[in-house]
């Protein structure tokens, strides 16, 4: 097996919303999109976003009325405290404010339109 490809699948209330999001905020561009359908990448990101409307039939039938919840997507970046000066000049609300774990990561958090958790990381200097 070859791995050409890895994406993360996140199933919203409103696509729209959550790729204007990505794409404002974080510099994501539209790859493909359909009715209830986008997938979002950047090419330095390694993986693309997906978001999928609630109650599509491609979803599996036990999950079409979930929405996306429980998970943090977690981008690994450079220059994290420019990273969240830009986002709160944007008027993006901080839902965590920077912090630095025991363990040496740096991080902060924001929440997209359909309340999707995104974390941006920075592993601190040893």
């Amino acid at each position: 097996m070859q791995i050409t490809g890895t994406a993360v699948s996140l199933t919203v209330e409103d696509v729209a919303a959550s790729a204007a999001f990505l794409q404002r905020h974080f510099g994501f561009a539209e790859h493909m999109a359909a009715d209830g359908f986008v997938s979002l990448g950047r090419e330095d990101s390694g993986m693309n976003v997906i978001y999928l409307r609630r109650g599509l039939e491609v979803l599996p039938e036990g999950f079409r009325d979930q929405h996306a919840a429980g998970l943090i997507v977690a981008f690994t970046v450079t220059g994290l405290a420019d990273e969240e000066a830009r986002l709160k000049a944007e008027g993006v609300e901080i839902t965590m404010p920077l912090r630095e774990e025991p363990w040496g990561e740096r991080l902060f958090q924001v929440t997209d339109p359909n309340g999707v958790v995104i974390q941006l990381v920075e592993w601190a200097q040893q």
